[in-house]
């Protein structure tokens, strides 16, 4: 597998390209459940395959690539990303999962995506694993896959490469409560702990999708209500949580902030931080969040890089 610092992108995979569609890769045709239980009985359905579907089901849509990462977090011996795409094969053949690729005018995307088939949910509710996936979820459009992809991408960077990380959660429900709506973080949340002492990250993932600056109005007013009403315990956070707003490059991450300012979104409570994909494919992650300050002198923003060494190896 190619390491992070080797890859040499100037665009992230997971940035929203213009007429870009997502392709169907999976297997048509009909599987039945007791050809599945023949192939587990056999042992070509494993423990590690079972691995793999739950962690499927926690992202609902991941690279595999991504899942190699996290099955080598969690001390799973998959050997190679070949194997693992093999046992990916199975899973699909057997449509206990499914794939796609993203197809646009520059061609074929260069990773499949893969989530749950029908057989996948029934199997994981076999061993008590609770899987809220409906075929509708299959249809999500385009730029929201690529948030949770992004979203995957930045967790995995900070379990792998923060000496503080304590634990991650995929999809966080927050509550505005003036408005009385809850809501999720596209790029889930993590917690570093440090002396005993700890703090959750909120990541939001920007893509400049079709009318993306409404869209990001709308998410921030919502981030707005549940900050300035925050007291301990709210969306299970025992102290206020640091946003942290993940967009496709650095200019996106000027039209995010300016998005913000212009609709007065500041949010008193906390420092809006910014990062971008790319940056998360840095050796550490101690100088890959980015601040706005207001220069006093022009009386204009400017970006300025920061160094939190939290973050560090």
């Amino acid at each position: 597998m190619v390491q992070d610092d080797e890859i040499k992108a100037t665009v992230s995979p997971f940035a929203v390209r213009e007429g870009e569609i997502k392709t169907f890769d999976g297997k048509d045709g009909y599987v039945s459940m007791n050809q599945i239980i023949h192939k587990i009985n056999i042992g070509h359905i494993n423990d590690i395959h079972f691995t793999i579907l739950e962690l499927v089901n926690e992202f609902e849509f991941i690279t595999s690539r991504q899942l190699f990462q996290m099955l080598e977090w969690k001390g799973c011996d998959i050997s190679s990303q070949d194997k693992l795409n093999n046992k990916l094969e199975q899973l699909v053949k057997t449509k206990i999962l499914t794939r796609y690729y993203f197809n646009s005018e520059d061609g074929k995307g260069i990773y499949r995506i893969y989530c749950l088939e029908k057989m996948g949910k029934y199997l994981l509710n076999s061993r008590g694993i609770e899987c809220k996936w409906q075929p509708t979820d299959n249809t999500k459009p385009v730029p929201m896959i690529k948030k949770r992809l992004a979203g995957n991408q930045t967790i995995i960077a900070y379990l792998r490469k923060v000496k503080a990380f304590d634990s991650y959660c995929a999809k966080p429900t927050l509550t505005a409560k003036q408005l009385g709506k809850t809501f999720k973080a596209t790029g889930g949340s993590i917690k570093l702990t440090k002396n005993g002492k700890s703090i959750d990250f909120l990541f939001e993932v920007v893509r400049r999708e079709e009318d993306w600056e409404n869209k990001l109005v709308q998410k921030m007013t919502l981030y707005k209500d549940f900050y300035e009403n925050f007291v301990p315990g709210d969306s299970g956070f025992n102290s206020i949580p640091q946003l942290i707003i993940i967009c496709e490059d650095d200019k996106n991450m000027a039209e995010a902030f300016k998005t913000i300012v212009m609709n007065q979104l500041e949010i008193s409570k906390i420092h809006f931080y910014f990062s971008t994909d790319l940056r998360q494919n840095e050796p550490t992650l101690d100088k890959t969040l980015v601040e706005f300050k207001l220069d006093p002198e022009t009386q204009k923003y400017k970006m300025d890089n920061i160094e939190v060494k939290l973050l560090g190896i």
